[in-house]
């Protein structure tokens, strides 16, 4: 059966010479990966981190792994793309997705939300430094455990009154506030440390010595 969906991408392995399996989350299947070839019409830069594509994807329900084609941009992400400090951060972003999201999953409403955040951060134009401690605080929210001041203390004794200040904040309030690169770094490994003990999982993200050097 075939079925055109909505994906973001989160990851993708090489498989074989000529195909590559595409880490996704979408509406419909949650985390998932699809078998994808690549030739002249599939180049790999349609696989960048969180890109928002469109694919048709063949279902084979005795199948392990199902296969998707057809795919075109959904939004061209012009913003992020142009730009080497969010592409930085799209990197970051996804590789957190893929190893706090368990292959299968399917969370009631995380696709449309992380469609929103990827939107916002294309559309900013100045002050998106504190972007992804915003995103991983709301992604905690998303999975179902609200990180309260109270539960998160814990993780960030050394930086309590920003952390506070961060929940508390709106959105807007939240990208100005002003924080240096040593700061901000503490404050994104105190929240992947909750994320971690929540979630069970082991945050290894090899992208953050990048967003480290960029963003210190």
């Amino acid at each position: 059966m075939k079925r055109g969906v909505e994906l973001i991408v989160l990851n993708y392995t090489r498989f074989g010479e000529n195909s590559v399996v595409v880490h996704t989350l979408s509406r419909e299947y949650g985390r998932r990966g699809f078998l994808v070839r690549i030739g002249k019409k599939t180049g790999m830069a349609l696989f960048l981190p969180l890109n928002i594509l469109e694919a048709e994807v063949v279902e084979r329900p005795h199948a392990q792994l199902w296969t998707a084609h057809g795919f075109g941009s959904r939004f061209p992400l012009n913003g992020i793309r142009s730009n080497l400090y969010k592409n930085s951060m799209t990197l970051f972003l996804s590789e957190v997705l893929y190893r706090v999201i368990k292959d299968g999953a399917n969370e009631d409403g995380l696709f449309d939300w992380c469609q929103r955040q990827i939107l916002t951060l294309d559309a900013l134009e100045a002050d998106f430094s504190n972007f992804h401690l915003i995103f991983l605080l709301e992604l905690a929210e998303t999975l179902g455990f609200r990180p309260t001041f109270e539960d998160i203390a814990p993780f960030s004794d050394k930086h309590l009154a920003i952390m506070r200040r961060l929940l508390e904040s709106s959105f807007s309030e939240a990208m100005l506030i002003p924080l240096s690169g040593d700061v901000r770094n503490a404050l994104c490994e105190d929240i992947l440390r909750y994320l971690e003990f929540h979630t069970e999982s082991a945050i290894n993200v090899r992208s953050l010595a990048v967003l480290r050097e960029l963003y210190g």
